[in-house]
């Protein structure tokens, strides 16, 4: 005598749940990084240093890439952004169309000024620093609802 017995798995509902699971969580993921990019963005505000507004305004960013690959990018296009963060070394400042410089306040015309530099102030590099304690604070809600 034998002892048999049989079942069917129904691999097609299996399947169907796996792929609502990480259609879900997929969206989860992006919502996550979608709120870190913004934490970033806001952060790199926040730190620019202020004199009319227009650097802190200028700093935007966008998402990058899709499936299984999200990310964001993230800066600025005003051209003195690169020597508020990164600081400049000392230089010479020429004219470009005169023949002298001249400015309110200044006691004659000149034919070159020795700027000393400007030190670094940093607003983009510390705020994606922080990228991944923001990301830690959004991963830990995905699948939370």
């Amino acid at each position: 005598m034998r002892a048999e017995a049989r079942t069917t798995i129904n691999t097609r509902a299996y399947e169907r749940g796996l792929r609502r699971w990480f259609g879900r969580m997929s969206d989860d993921v992006a919502r996550a990084v979608e709120r870190t990019r913004i934490d970033v963005q806001n952060e790199a505000r926040r730190r620019a240093p202020v004199d009319t507004g227009r650097l802190r305004s200028s700093i935007v960013s966008r998402a990058e890439g899709g499936g299984r690959s999200l990310g964001y990018v993230i800066g600025t296009n005003v051209n003195y952004a690169a020597a508020v963060e990164y600081g400049t070394a000392p230089h010479v400042i020429k004219p470009k169309y005169k023949q002298a410089l001249y400015w309110p306040g200044a006691a004659h015309p000149v034919a070159k000024v020795n700027h000393p530099g400007t030190a670094a102030r940093p607003f983009l590099r510390p705020a994606i620093a922080m990228t991944e304690i923001f990301w830690r604070a959004h991963a830990s809600q995905i699948g939370r609802r």
